[in-house]
């Protein structure tokens, strides 16, 4: 039996989906919004004509040293290793946050709209700049305004595309 809590409902959902299935579709759900993401992110570049930001890639450069791992290739050929690693590192955040969103559905807990798009933007926020700020790359204390906004509106436009999604995957 489902329990009703201020936040949502915690237990068993109405049909027997197995965690796997919620780990699918969890994966299926942070991936199309980290498609969101990307698109809201793209549009502000276009928007007000900023380039892309350094820090994945500056991410992967500082994970490589820390494992004590080369990125192999000539300058060239390796710059474009870390070109296509850094992305890569998105959306691995998306979709492993999309998974836990799965893990938290097959335990049973089912948010409110509001409250599970606030939590799910919280969780990939972290995951997202987590690693960036914990390799020093990126401080969020010292951001202004502006890089705020850039930062948060798209990872509320991936937070409330997983939501929804996987909101629709209950109701089939």
């Amino acid at each position: 039996m489902a329990k009703r809590t201020a936040i949502g409902t915690i237990g068993t959902g109405r049909r027997g989906i197995s965690t796997l299935g919620w780990v699918l579709r969890g994966a299926a759900a942070g991936a199309a919004g980290t498609t969101a993401l990307n698109a809201v992110t793209y549009l502000d570049m276009v928007v007000r004509g900023r380039g892309s930001s350094s820090t994945p890639e500056q991410t992967v450069e500082a994970l490589a040293d820390k494992a004590h791992v080369q990125i192999p290739g000539d300058e060239e050929t390796r710059q474009n290793r870390v070109s296509g690693l850094g992305p890569l590192t998105g959306l691995f955040a998306g979709v492993g946050t999309g998974v836990a969103v799965g893990v938290a559905r097959a335990a049973g807990f089912r948010s409110r709209p509001a409250v599970g798009t606030a939590l799910i933007a919280g969780g990939v926020l972290v995951a997202a700049n987590g690693p960036m700020t914990a390799l020093g790359i990126t401080d969020p204390r010292t951001w202004s305004a502006s890089s705020w906004l850039s930062d948060l509106v798209p990872h509320i436009a991936y937070a409330a595309v997983v939501k929804t999604t996987m909101d629709a995957f209950d109701r089939l």
